[in-house]
């Protein structure tokens, strides 16, 4: 049977169900959300007629039961005309080759609930102790797993990088994180390095970035040291390679590397690497090596959610708290603010919460919305591209597959009513425009109307994971 993309029974009827499924599926969960968890789902028939969505992995089935469960069975109950049920198993227990966990529930025709990010608790990390061993300079104390927060955007990727690094069996290799600048690539392989070298006794782990694996042998070359080099590296049993974009068009520099990842795989050693692009949209790289590096497990992070956004910024207020002698608290509005305007990186978003509490100190839990962003705006003045609403109606049309002039008419249809709420928001969100001005430019519309779409919109979005992500992707365009 073929595989979740496409994937189908022997008389076709079920290939053509789950087809329509994972077309659906992939558009609400994203490209990389739905390539990490359900492109390797397969369909296959059970005794007495009924379907078995097999997961390739006991963390993806998991994932699925959580996350995306109650909408599988809504879509398939949509699609499938024999109205057979659906099981979910891992492939080693629809195999017969593992023990079940507790039963699996059919798959339920009740209305789909929005899947939410995991918000932790602001707990403060404990400390990890540093191991004194020099080849892992370059590691930073602060990126482990206590201090990375997950949700449905990482989880993935977080759940492959703490298998790895506990040294278990039945891994991929190699493993590629990729994703956009800033959200956690390097944070999760420091995190898994100091996870692999404290449970890994005597095995070798080595940490790199792709800048200084290339500046180290271009060195070990002109100083005749290619040997002790190669040795230094391939003698690992866990290699580390952060950015590995960078060795693209430096040709002798990809050789060395795509002879090294021969070298510890054929070995049994494990590898993993991080890009800002899947493998293949490196176009840059080697053929060989850009095979190479699709031929393990390839996990996309995407960008972080409204609901991840605020869950970082409790941890870290609850970091800087520590480090400061303060209470973790600060005000719903202004967190949401921060969360709200720094969409484009984790980077830009802890920043932000510096700037913040570098001002006002213990203060913090007292600052209003007026104060901190007067406090951000000689920060944001300097980041800001001037949007118009011209150009927010015509990225909310885009996106929506509708026309500018749908955007501004009097259509009252909800394919057309809640995109021009969305793009209403957005104009508030990110312009300087009044509420009357907005209206204006909606077709002459009332402030009235305005204020209440931002108000339906901002309800909506803190139960709709697809509107909220739909925002996220039009902003982050719309600033690009």
């Amino acid at each position: 049977m073929a595989s979740g993309s496409g994937s189908g029974s022997k008389d076709g009827v079920s290939g053509e169900a789950w087809s329509k499924t994972c077309q659906i599926l992939r558009h609400e969960l994203g490209e990389a959300t739905f390539g990490s968890w359900l492109s390797q789902a397969s369909l296959r028939e059970q005794e007495g007629g009924d379907v078995c969505l097999v997961a390739a992995t006991g963390v993806a089935r998991d994932w699925i039961r959580r996350h995306a469960w109650r909408r599988i069975g809504e879509l398939w109950a949509q699609n499938d005309p024999m109205g057979r049920s659906l099981a979910l198993k891992s492939r080693m227990e629809f195999e017969g080759q593992g023990p079940a966990p507790a039963a699996t529930p059919p798959a339920p025709q009740a209305a789909r609930p929005a899947p939410e990010a995991r918000r932790p608790e602001p707990e403060v990390p404990s400390p990890r102790p540093t191991p004194s061993v020099a080849r892992q300079q370059g590691l930073q104390d602060r990126f482990n797993f206590d201090s990375f927060v997950p949700g449905p955007s990482n989880e993935f990727a977080f759940a492959v990088a703490r298998r790895v690094a506990s040294w278990a069996d039945g891994h991929f290799n190699p493993v590629l994180f990729h994703g956009p600048y800033g959200f956690g690539k390097t944070h999760l392989l420091n995190a898994l390095a100091w996870e692999a070298m404290q449970t890994g006794g005597d095995r070798r782990v080595v940490y790199l970035t792709a800048e200084r694996f290339t500046s180290t042998f271009v060195r070990a070359i002109q100083d005749r040291q290619t040997a002790a080099f190669k040795a230094e590296l391939r003698n690992a049993d866990l290699l580390l390679i952060d950015d590995v974009q960078f060795v693209a068009g430096k040709p002798t520099t990809q050789e060395e590397l795509f002879h090294t990842l021969i070298a510890l795989i054929e070995d049994g050693r494990r590898v993993v690497l991080t890009a800002d692009r899947s493998p293949s949209e490196l176009s840059e790289m080697d053929p060989r090596l850009r095979s190479h590096l699709q031929s393990g497990l390839v996990c996309g992070i995407e960008p972080a959610d409204g609901a991840l956004r605020l869950g970082i910024l409790e941890r870290k207020l609850a970091v800087l708290a520590q480090a400061g002698e303060f209470l973790p608290s600060a005000r719903v509005e202004v967190l949401q603010f921060l969360a709200d305007r720094f969409t484009d990186s984790v980077r830009e978003l802890e920043g932000a919460l510096n700037t913040l509490v570098a001002r006002v100190g213990g203060d913090i839990a007292r600052l209003g919305l007026d104060e901190a962003q007067a406090i951000l705006r000689p920060h944001l003045a300097c980041s800001e591209k001037r949007v118009t609403v011209d150009q927010i109606q015509k990225a909310v049309a885009e996106h929506y597959g509708l026309k500018q002039a749908d955007i501004i008419s009097e259509r009252r249809a909800r394919v057309v009513a809640r995109p021009r709420q969305a793009a209403m928001w957005i104009a508030k969100q990110i312009t300087t425009r009044s509420l009357p001005d907005i209206g204006r430019r909606f077709g002459g519309r009332d402030h009235t109307t305005v204020l209440h779409a931002v108000r339906r919109i901002e309800a909506l979005k803190q139960d709709d994971p697809v509107l909220a992500r739909d925002l996220d992707a039009i902003i982050r365009k719309l600033r690009s």
